[in-house]
């Protein structure tokens, strides 16, 4: 199972490649949900999201001969971006099974990093299907989007660094990670019960993809339809199973948050933090002010996971021209 030292070990290959991306405090924020606050900016990473931390300790962990063979991954957009970057950056081929649903600016990311897109309809078609035929084809190396113990650690970092940040005022009492397939959740839950072990844990995914509340209520994964969210980075159906083994020890509770909510946070996020979120991005800062009385006078951590979306859906998000679930 993922430890502390392989979270050690990814903090010590991305040392002077990913940023150390800052904490921020809002005092308008305390007062709303009665709690202190702090915000670790992950939308502020490379590539616009805490997923190039694991792609890239992923691919940085391949031995040079399968790096020279090149390295697949399926995604529908944030760790497209991460392997394509981490690929260009460490001197090998990608390629990428993406929905053809995708949103754009995410698309044209990837390709601009210089990946290959393969799209695929994820309402009908199975992208690790899709993804194992070329690997078998090919012979590159398969880059999970979370179901890899190196893309749990690479993304543990993001508390590991947010932990050490905001040691100075005494340990959080709580920290909410944003939840699809539990790369993030899993990797932070480790990281953050070895630095604070009474630090209580908890996930956020939309209340249309509620699979994780459910595995870790039943205690077992449970697998749903594609869900139907603004949040297309946690349209995910199940939660992988390296993960859901951490998440099950080190995990609270996970909270379920309306479309509604989660453009509520990126209004907020937008005008009163000046920071520019996409939805998924936006989930954990959702669930906060979602279920504020349980973490009313504690000291709370929260992930802002991402922030690649394009001014156009910003737009119609907040003037409800898409329509939140």
């Amino acid at each position: 199972m993922l430890s502390i030292d392989d979270v050690r070990a990814a903090a010590a290959r991305l040392q002077g490649v990913a940023h150390r991306t800052p904490v921020l405090t809002s005092r308008t924020l305390d007062a709303i949900v009665g709690a202190r606050v702090f915000l670790k900016a992950e939308h502020l990473q490379r590539m616009g999201a805490f997923k190039f931390r694991g792609a890239y300790n992923a691919v940085a962990s391949l031995a040079p001969a399968e790096r020279a063979r090149g390295v697949v991954a399926f995604s529908s957009g944030n760790h497209a971006q991460a392997v394509a970057l981490a690929a260009q950056l460490l001197d090998c081929t990608a390629t990428v099974v993406m929905p053809h649903d995708a949103p754009p600016m995410k698309l044209a990311a990837t390709r601009g990093y210089g990946a290959d897109v393969v799209l695929y309809d994820r309402y009908r078609e199975d992208r690790a299907a899709i993804a194992a035929a070329l690997v078998e084809r090919t012979g590159a190396a398969l880059i999970p989007p979370y179901d890899d113990e190196r893309v749990m650690a690479g993304a543990g970092t993001t508390a590991l660094e947010l932990l050490e940040q905001t040691a100075d005022g005494g340990p959080l009492d709580a920290l909410i990670v944003c939840a699809g397939g539990g790369g993030l959740l899993s990797g932070c839950a480790v990281a953050a019960k070895a630095l604070a072990p009474a630090i209580e844990v908890y996930g956020a995914e939309p209340e249309a993809g509620d699979d994780m509340r459910r595995s870790l209520h039943e205690g077992r994964i449970v697998t749903i339809d594609v869900p139907r969210t603004i949040c297309d980075g946690q349209q995910t159906t199940s939660v992988g199973a390296r993960p859901f083994e951490v998440i099950r020890r080190h995990v609270t509770d996970v909270l379920t948050v309306s479309d509604a909510a989660v453009v509520d946070a990126m209004r907020f996020a937008l005008e009163r933090l000046k920071q520019v979120l996409e939805p998924s991005g936006a989930s954990a800062l959702a669930a906060l002010t979602t279920h504020a009385a349980r973490f009313r006078g504690r000291r709370v951590g929260v992930t802002l996971s991402g922030g690649n979306v394009d001014v156009a859906r910003v737009v119609a998000l907040m003037t409800g021209a898409e329509r939140a679930g």
